[in-house]
């Protein structure tokens, strides 16, 4: 967790309405990390769970997201910020996730990209905003976001709705992108570096210092799949037929 991260999951909790209980994978707070990893702050109000796989500061429930005790739908939000790189098999952890959820649920998820190997208690992989695009292919409305270097971003991270919630609209868009601009943000380092830095990129070129020098850029896209409405109407006038036939049947 970052300061960055942190000021993520602050803009989409106040930009949307997440319904409870809230579910949160990967909730243990590392020692020195405790006022950015509680989460809960954010949620004052509402039912809230945190789940790890080892027991301390944060953990409600000990388990593997890869099998959750959850029924299935039962959750209304998951939060899995920076924690899917630590799932050994994070397609069924996703595969949990969905099963979880219910219809008009919620997933917000975020991982590191260029960031050094970290084992908590294993490291295993980094997504691109091009691979979160395909793993929540079953979210039909979504928003992927990068953080840093657009070649080489620091995290990736998306909010993603199930499809019994409306589709995320361009005032919502819009309001998160302000609060994002106001929370998603890195401590400033003092203005001997940032002069250090800005003089070694004019001499030496920017791509070895990109990582500082962008480590307040982002941006993110909002995609909304109207294939899943089609889908659902298709679906809704086949039950319909089915029914009417049957009905029929048994005249």
């Amino acid at each position: 967790m970052n300061h960055f991260i942190h000021g993520v999951a602050k803009a989409i909790s106040e930009t949307f309405t997440l319904p409870e209980p809230i579910l949160e994978i990967g909730s243990y707070q590392v020692q020195g990390q405790e006022s950015l990893a509680n989460l809960r702050s954010l949620f004052p109000s509402k039912k809230y769970l945190g789940i790890d796989m080892r027991p301390g500061p944060g953990v409600d429930c000990v388990a593997n997201v890869e099998a959750l005790p959850q029924a299935s739908g039962s959750v209304g939000t998951v939060l899995a910020l920076n924690t899917f790189e630590h799932v050994k098999c994070f397609w069924r952890g996703l595969d949990e996730v969905q099963r979880v959820l219910r219809p008009d649920g919620v997933l917000v998820l975020s991982t590191p990209f260029h960031f050094r190997i970290h084992e908590f208690p294993h490291d295993y992989w980094r997504f691109t905003p091009a691979a979160y695009e395909a793993l929540l292919e079953r979210y039909p409305s979504k928003i992927i976001g990068w953080h840093g270097a657009r070649n080489r971003p620091a995290n990736v991270w998306a909010v993603a709705l199930r499809e019994g919630r409306p589709a995320i609209s361009a005032a919502q868009f819009g309001r998160y992108r302000e609060l994002m601009a106001k929370y998603a943000l890195e401590p400033e380092s003092g203005w001997t570096r940032r002069l250090r830095y800005r003089l070694a990129s004019w001499l030496c070129g920017r791509g070895p210092f990109a990582q500082y020098l962008d480590r307040n850029s982002w941006d993110a896209v909002c995609l909304n799949d109207t294939s899943f409405d089609v889908r659902a109407d298709r679906a809704k006038s086949a039950a319909r037929t089915l029914n009417e036939n049957a009905a029929l049947l048994l005249q």
